[in-house]
């Protein structure tokens, strides 16, 4: 696991940018990158769309998705399509909007085999991003939540009751079979889980995908990273 720590935001984007630009490079022709919504993702993609890359080389999925249609204001890849794939030749895969958020979730998980590579074990990610909720959930996969112990589906649709609402979500074994896993976390208010995270014994659901992804990367600013013993 690496851990990088930036003076701000802002720094955090430009590196992360800078790092899924050497996985692109390092991967193309079939480079694929699992997605992630958020305030920081959403400044990582504005800065890469400006980058020149073989973009028609780059196959993009969504980890997890609001149970809302794409051009609602808060759908994961509406957003990854106005920050980035409206402006570069890359592909997007969308998960469908079906007003039946289990059906959603298998149709997109069939989807998944037209994107990602098969594996004896199961369809494999390339390059996936997360971030970390202050309860310790990622993607979509909240504490105490049903999709925490599939272990039997790619992606499902998840009732987050305190959210009220469906989110339909990537699970722990597609997850973790990710070639390289990312976490991007910025804010004081982030401090707390990700120093129980990194360093306490928990089982929150980013904590798991942590421990058991094969090469993880966690990306901070300084806010996020200050409870760190490390930091």
């Amino acid at each position: 696991m690496r851990i990088r720590i930036f003076d701000d935001a802002d720094r955090l984007a430009e590196a992360a940018a800078q790092e899924i630009e050497a996985w692109v490079r390092l991967t193309a022709p079939k480079a694929t990158i699992g997605l992630a919504g958020g305030a920081t993702p959403r400044a990582t993609y504005e800065r890469l769309r400006h980058m020149s890359l073989p973009w028609s080389e780059v196959s993009a999925w969504m980890t997890d998705e609001r149970f809302v249609p794409i051009d609602d204001p808060t759908s994961n890849a509406g957003m990854a399509r106005r920050a980035l794939f409206d402006h570069v030749p890359a592909s997007l895969l969308e998960i469908p909007w079906i007003e039946d958020p289990m059906a959603a979730a298998d149709r997109y998980e069939k989807a998944l085999h037209t994107t990602l590579d098969a594996s004896p074990n199961g369809l494999k990610p390339g390059l996936i991003l997360l971030g970390v909720g202050e309860d310790g959930h990622t993607a979509s996969l909240f504490p105490g939540t049903d999709a925490v112990t599939v272990t039997d589906k790619d992606f499902v649709a998840n009732w987050v009751p305190q959210q009220e609402s469906w989110r339909l979500t990537a699970t722990l074994p597609l997850l973790t079979r990710a070639r390289r896993t990312m976490f991007l976390v910025s804010g004081e208010h982030k401090a707390h889980i990700v120093a129980d995270v990194l360093e306490g014994d928990v089982d929150h659901p980013a904590a798991a995908v942590s421990r058991q992804s094969r090469d993880a990367v966690w990306l901070l600013d300084r806010d996020a990273a200050s409870l760190l013993s490390s930091s």
